[in-house]
């Protein structure tokens, strides 16, 4: 039996100047959303990222304590080739990621830091597509970024963060996941798809480490970003569930 086409994606809103991505680990947004980040800031838009860890645990043969500051420096590279100067590391344990008070705090620490009207994640859904399961670093991550995004408008949540000079910021309009199998908005990458394999390719130790088909990072893009190029009708893209945080 035939599976039925996918739907087709609503164009993403462009309508923004600022915006946030909070991600697990290094590597994590170039694997879908680098080259989206490139027409944004080839836009004239800010886009700063940050790393919930270093992934610091994500090469077997290299020490965590040498795989960290590695990792930290291919990121700051990568960032670099999609026009993004600002990369923070918030360094929690890579692999054993909790969703929990810290991680919140920290989230809305940088929400109210860098007042985004935009942030941009991870998939916090426990599954890639149909029945791929997601790492539990990024179930966390996402669901700490989407409470941590609401708890930076609230005053009286952190009031920590308050005695930092940090006001609340209730200046987020949306959430969008890259991806997310409930994707329903996409952007047209194709002007910028090279710029998103540099991105990744400046991963060169942890693609190295890899060994599996998600080290060639040209092929996997391709694949994935001319599916979603399929569903916008141009011949790539990136995709992005939509979770809107105002009335």
């Amino acid at each position: 039996m035939s599976q039925p086409a996918p739907q087709p994606l609503e164009p993403i809103d462009e309508d923004w100047q600022c915006a946030l991505a909070v991600v697990a680990h290094p590597d994590d947004l170039e694997y879908g959303a680098a080259a989206a980040v490139a027409r944004w800031t080839g836009q004239g838009k800010r886009v700063v990222y940050a790393m919930l860890t270093s992934g610091e645990a994500g090469i077997d043969g290299l020490d965590p304590a040498e795989c960290g500051p590695l990792r930290e420096a291919e990121q700051v590279a990568s960032a670099a080739v999609v026009g993004v100067d600002t990369v923070e590391f918030c360094r929690h344990p890579d692999g054993v990621l909790e969703y929990g008070l810290p991680l919140r705090r920290d989230v809305a620490r940088l929400v109210r830091r860098h007042r985004p009207e935009i942030v941009i994640t991870g998939n916090f859904r426990d599954t890639y597509g149909e029945v791929h399961p997601n790492q539990a670093d990024h179930i966390a991550a996402g669901r700490a970024v989407l409470d941590g995004v609401r708890d930076a408008g609230n005053r009286w949540v952190f009031p920590e963060l308050l005695a930092e000079g940090l006001e609340p910021w209730n200046g987020v309009r949306q959430l969008w996941a890259l991806g997310s199998p409930r994707a329903g908005h996409g952007v047209d990458t194709t002007d910028t798809f090279e710029a998103g394999v540099a991105s990744l390719e400046a991963h060169a130790a942890y693609l190295a480490g890899l060994g599996n088909a998600m080290a060639d990072a040209r092929g996997f893009l391709e694949g994935f970003g001319r599916e979603t190029g399929s569903r916008l009708g141009t011949r790539f893209g990136a995709s992005f569930e939509v979770v809107p945080l105002t009335f």
